[in-house]
């Protein structure tokens, strides 16, 4: 079978596989042939910081979702490649329409953005006349669409608070955030019920255990975990956050509770650290999205070489999900840079 019907069988098992199930010869440079590939086709690479080391590293952009959400506003590139999960190819496509968005594997979901299925979360608002409605960027396009404002970890407070006092508001998708934010904006959220796998699986019991081999360990953590974690914290911020606390802070070991992609970054930016992945509670590696895990190089390479999977998305939807992410990008100038 020649190259051009191989990517056609290939193509037509999207559906069921999400990605192209080609061959990569493997004597081949990875690291250098998606580098040739981004020269060859004006690609970018956008890599948020929970993928596995190599694929940060062969990144153009490493970021939270803030970050990458003004990176992909920003750039002249021709293609996007999104190194991610799918709502975030989603928002580089609303952010940039004429430019081919491309995700290595159409099914790296969000277990966050699944919890808050469209059609419910409608329903949801109509039982809730009057208030305005602020997203978390973790949920999908749709979700995008039916809100006033986006938010992210790193401004959610700040969005939060840049509505009118009297305003009544729904938060969603994520009701740890959502709580987080209450209490720190001091205003009464109506709360989607949704949550993060990752976040809600680290155990505040065993943390506590690990606090006491560790005494010189902070625990930093990030909002979505759930409140007894973040009550035993000594920093909470969004990645970004966490990640510029370990270089500035002037400790020497950390407790993250986080996704583990993170602390590539942090040892690098920190190599004299310490850095110990809170632990979840039971056996299993659930403190690594298996989502965000589903990129690999080799998809990423075939994606460039092929430019398939393509994220692509109705222009009507579209421009109703953008309204509300321009106004967190406006609303959020010189935060969480």
């Amino acid at each position: 079978m020649d190259s051009a019907a191989l990517l056609t069988s290939a193509k037509s098992a999207l559906d069921t596989k999400g990605f192209l199930d080609l061959p990569v010869d493997p004597s081949l440079d990875l690291f250098e042939a998606i580098e040739r590939l981004k020269q060859e086709k004006n690609a970018v690479i956008l890599a948020h910081y929970y993928q596995d080391p190599d694929i940060q590293d062969i990144a153009d952009h490493i970021g939270d979702s803030l970050g990458l959400s003004r990176k992909a506003a920003e750039t002249d590139a021709d293609i996007i490649l999104f190194a991610g999960v799918h709502f975030m190819a989603e928002t580089a496509k609303i952010l940039n329409p004429t430019r081919k968005v491309l995700l290595p594997d159409l099914h790296a979901g969000c277990s966050l953005a699944d919890s808050c299925p469209p059609d419910a979360f409608k329903t949801f608002l109509d039982q809730h006349p009057g208030h305005a409605v602020v997203s978390y960027i973790n949920c999908t396009a749709e979700i995008k669409a039916l809100s006033d404002v986006i938010c992210t970890s790193s401004n959610a407070v700040h969005i939060v608070n840049s509505l009118p006092a009297d305003q009544p508001i729904v938060f969603a998708p994520d009701k740890n955030l959502g709580r987080y934010v209450a209490r720190e904006s001091g205003r009464d959220l109506v709360l989607w019920d949704g949550s993060c796998m990752v976040h809600e699986i680290f155990s505040a019991e065993k943390i506590a255990r690990l606090q006491h081999r560790h005494p010189e360990a902070a625990l930093i953590a990030h909002p979505e975990c759930e409140a007894v974690v973040l009550e035993q914290a000594s920093f909470i911020g969004s990645t970004t956050a966490l990640l510029n606390f370990v270089q500035e802070d002037g400790g020497s070991s950390y407790i993250v509770a986080t996704e583990t992609g993170i602390l590539h970054q942090m040892q690098k930016a920190a190599p004299e650290k310490t850095f110990i992945p809170a632990p979840p509670d039971n056996t299993c590696a659930c403190n690594d999205c298996p989502h965000m895990k589903r990129n690999t190089l080799e998809k990423i390479y075939l994606a460039l070489e092929h430019e398939a999977p393509e994220l692509e998305m109705e222009e009507s939807l579209r421009v109703r999900a953008k309204a509300p992410m321009d106004r967190m990008l406006e609303w959020s100038v010189g935060i969480g840079r």
